[in-house]
C-alpha cells in the first residue's frame, strides 16, 4: 500500500483516542454527506416534475405538426397529403382549423382559441388523463360538444352539467363591412361544454370542437391551421420528420414535440442547471471545511511531520498522506450521500410519504425519478471539488517544514 495512503487512514481512521480533530473531519464528512444527498434528492424531484410536465404536454400534443410557412391555413386536399394519410405507421392523422375567438358564458367573457379537430384527435386514448371534470366528448347524438381548458373554466365559472347553458363563441365574420350593428359584423355560435382539461398556461386557454364546427364558426369549407401526426410505437420519428421534409417542399414547416415548444424544454433545461449550480455551492462550502480540518490536523502532526521528513519521506509523501485524508474524507461523505439521497427517492417513488401539501389532479406527492447519469454528475463534482480542497490543505503540510525540524 503507498504510504501516504495509509498514514491517512491511520489518521481518519484512528480508534484510540477521538480527539476534536477527528470529530472536526467528522462534521467536515457529514457536511459532504448532506450536500451529496440534497444534490441526488432535488435533481430527482425536479427529474420528477419534468416528466410528469412532459408527459402531460405530450398528451395533448402530436408527435409531428405540419404547418404553412405564409398564411395561417393551407388546403390538405393534395397527392402529397392523401398519400401521407395512407401511411400504415400512422394511428392518428388530425386536421386542425384553430383562431382566435370570444367566449361567453352568462354575462362573463374570455379572449380565448377555438380549436377545430378531425374525428382521428380522439384516437389519443391518454387525453382522458388531462380531463379535470366531466368527459373528453366532442361528438354523441348527432350533437356537436367542446372540451374547454381550465383557464376558460376558471374565468367564466363555465358549469359543463349545465346542458341548457351553452356557451357562446363569436368570430369576426369574413369579408364583411362595418355595420350600424357590431353583432352582424360577427358569426355567433352556441356549444354545450363536456368536459374541463387542464395541462399548462399556454393550453388551458384552448376550446376543443368538432372541426366541422369550426369549419362552420370560422367559414372555412376546406383548409386547415396544421395536420398533427402520432404514429405507432416504435417507429423512427426522427427519419419520418426527415422524409416529411424532404418531400413536402418549402412551404410547410414540419415540427416535432421539442420544435414546438422549445421554450418549455428551454425553460425546464435551465432550471435544473439553475438547481444544480446553487446545489453546487453549498457543497462547495461544505467540501471546503476540509481544508479548516486538515490544516488543524497539520498543526497537531507537525511532529509526525518532522519525523517523516528526518527518516527521509520527501515533500510529495507529506503532502500526499493530507491529500489522501481530505479526499478520503470527501469520497466517503459522498458515496454515504449518495446512497442515502438514492434509498431516499426510492422510498418516495413507492410510498409517496411527502405530499403536495394540496390535492391536485395530477399528481397528490412529490414525483421522483431516478437519472443515473445525476448520481455520476453528483460524484464527479464532488470528485473535481475534493481535489481542490485536497490540494490546498496539503500544499499547506509543507510550509514552514524546515522550521518544525529545527524545533524538533
Amino acid at each position: 500500500m503507498n504510504t501516504s495512503i495509509y498514514i491517512a487512514k491511520r489518521y481518519l481512521f484512528s480508534g484510540k483516542k477521538m480527539h476534536a480533530i477527528n470529530i472536526i473531519s467528522g462534521i467536515s464528512m457529514l457536511g459532504v454527506l448532506i450536500g451529496s444527498a440534497a444534490l441526488i434528492i432535488i435533481l430527482s424531484v425536479f427529474n420528477g416534475f419534468e416528466k410528469v410536465i412532459l408527459s402531460l404536454y405530450s398528451n395533448f400534443t402530436p408527435e409531428i405538426k405540419i404547418e404553412t410557412r405564409l398564411g395561417k391555413t393551407f388546403n390538405p386536399d393534395t397527392p402529397y397529403f392523401n398519400t401521407l394519410h395512407q401511411d400504415k405507421r400512422l394511428i392518428s392523422y388530425t386536421e386542425v382549423l384553430q383562431e382566435k375567438a370570444l367566449i361567453k358564458y352568462g354575462d362573463k367573457t374570455f379572449l380565448g382559441t377555438v380549436k377545430g379537430v378531425s374525428d382521428d384527435f380522439l384516437k389519443n386514448k391518454r387525453l382522458d388523463s388531462t380531463v379535470q371534470v366531466g368527459s373528453f366528448t366532442l361528438k354523441s347524438g348527432g350533437q356537436n360538444f367542446a372540451v374547454i381548458g381550465a383557464t376558460i373554466q376558471n374565468n367564466l365559472g363555465v358549469n359543463v352539467h349545465d346542458e341548457l347553458s351553452p356557451i357562446q363563441i363569436y368570430s369576426p365574420r369574413r369579408g364583411t363591412e362595418s355595420s350600424d350593428n357590431p353583432l352582424n359584423e360577427f358569426v355567433v355560435r352556441s356549444i354545450n361544454p363536456s368536459g374541463v382539461f387542464g395541462i399548462q398556461q399556454e393550453f388551458d386557454d384552448i376550446v376543443v370542437t368538432p372541426l366541422e364546427f369550426a369549419r362552420d364558426l370560422l367559414d372555412q369549407p376546406k383548409e386547415v391551421s396544421s395536420i398533427e401526426l402520432t404514429y405507432k410505437k416504435g417507429t423512427d420519428l426522427t427519419s419520418v420528420q426527415s422524409k416529411i421534409i424532404d418531400d413536402i417542399g418549402t412551404k410547410f414547416t414540419v415540427k416535432n414535440r421539442k420544435e414546438q415548444n422549445t421554450e418549455l424544454y428551454k425553460t425546464l433545461n435551465y432550471e435544473r442547471w439553475s438547481i444544480f449550480m446553487i446545489l453546487t455551492f453549498v457543497l462547495i462550502i461544505a467540501i471546503f471545511n476540509i481544508i479548516g480540518s486538515l490544516t488543524m490536523l497539520v498543526i497537531d502532526k507537525r511532529k509526525d511531520i518532522a519525523i517523516l521528513s528526518s527518516l527521509g519521506a520527501n515533500k510529495q509523501t507529506i503532502q500526499g498522506i493530507f491529500f489522501f485524508e481530505g479526499m478520503m474524507i470527501s469520497f466517503i461523505g459522498c458515496i454515504a450521500g449518495i446512497v442515502l439521497g438514492l434509498i431516499f427517492c426510492l422510498l418516495q417513488q413507492h410510498f409517496g410519504w411527502i405530499k403536495m401539501g394540496a390535492q391536485m389532479s395530477v399528481i397528490d406527492a412529490y414525483p421522483v425519478d431516478i437519472n443515473p447519469v445525476d448520481v455520476g454528475l453528483v460524484f464527479l463534482t464532488v470528485g473535481i471539488i475534493s481535489v481542490i480542497a485536497s490540494g490546498i490543505s496539503a500544499r499547506l503540510s509543507i510550509k514552514g517544514l524546515d522550521e518544525i525540524k529545527q524545533d524538533l
